[in-house]
């Protein structure tokens, strides 16, 4: 009796032994596919990166402002470690700073519902140097567009983020303003940025990237003068992920010459390619789109009037 209860206890471990190496293995296997699930989740057929889910609503943090604003691409691969393609980012846009120059390479935002509303323009007098510039940079003030001729010339405009006081108030750091023509800024480049806002008022999304190139002096020695401004929008339905955007998309792409005589004149008659402009900057606009839909995207010229 004692050696057969003996063998039934070895048969019964020996069967134990087997069930917990079958669960062994299949949760293995299980937690090998979900890595794999996970890797094509992020990973497209042809080796680039997949696009990043995008919030729909306004950002609350300024990495969630850098994910939203940038869902496009970097256009310059700005960072913090170049001084002249300097990487600033809050909630409200994303830019790449020239210290050298003291004004903007480019700003990158979404106008949506949710970031825009009807506060009026902040008081008091709300333009102010951006202190987050790193320690021993020279801070343009207000003050130094005074008696130039020029106008503080946001790229990324107080209107589109009329939805807070906070964030209207955050697109008169200094840092975003570049010398502009009165005759351009409240011409046809106005006459644009409230273009854009219609579209959203139609149910869009609109995606922008805005900045400067060239130079023909500078305001008291201190400030870049940029001979041309341009501006790039890519309009999606409202809540749409990036990943929609396709060879149909709509995109307007502008170049302004930053000179007077134009007040009157429509934003239209400079329409471009984004093509062009990548030219004259040295860009790469649409960098995190499939090939097809930059190459379908960038080489066309936006012909709507309405």
């Amino acid at each position: 009796m004692k050696n057969k209860a003996l063998i039934g206890g070895l048969i019964a471990l020996a069967i134990l032994g087997l069930i917990i190496s079958v669960c062994v293995w299949v949760g293995k296997k299980g937690l090998d596919g979900l890595s794999n699930t996970e890797e094509s989740a992020v990973t497209r057929p042809d080796g680039r990166p997949q696009q990043p889910s995008v919030p729909s609503g306004a950002p609350s943090s300024p990495e969630q402002a850098q994910q939203v604003f940038l869902a496009l691409g970097n256009p310059s691969s700005a960072s913090t470690s170049d001084p002249n393609n300097y990487l600033l980012v809050n909630n409200y846009f994303v830019l790449s700073y020239n210290r050298d120059k003291a004004i903007p390479n480019w700003a990158a935002w979404r106008i949506s519902p949710a970031e825009v509303g009807d506060n009026p323009r902040p008081e008091p007098d709300p333009f102010r140097p951006d202190e987050r510039l790193p320690k021993g940079w020279k801070r343009v003030t207000p003050s130094d567009y005074t008696g130039s001729g020029f106008d503080r010339g946001h790229l990324s405009p107080s209107a589109d983020r009329s939805g807070s006081v906070e964030a209207m108030t955050a697109t008169f750091l200094m840092t975003n303003m570049t010398p502009q023509t009165g005759d351009l800024n409240r011409g046809p480049w106005q006459k644009l940025e409230a273009y854009l806002r219609t579209l959203v008022t139609r149910g869009n999304d609109v995606y922008i990237y805005a900045g400067v190139y060239g130079e023909k002096g500078k305001v008291k020695n201190k400030v870049s003068i940029p001979t041309n401004n341009w501006k790039v929008a890519v309009a999606v339905p409202s809540g749409s992920p990036i990943s929609a955007i396709n060879e149909n998309a709509r995109v307007i792409a502008v170049d302004m010459p930053n000179v007077k005589g134009i007040l009157r004149a429509d934003w239209q008659v400079y329409r471009t390619t984004v093509r062009r402009i990548e030219q004259n900057t040295g860009y790469n606009l649409f960098s995190n789109l499939p090939q097809n839909v930059q190459d379908a995207l960038e080489t066309k010229t936006d012909n709507i009037n309405n």
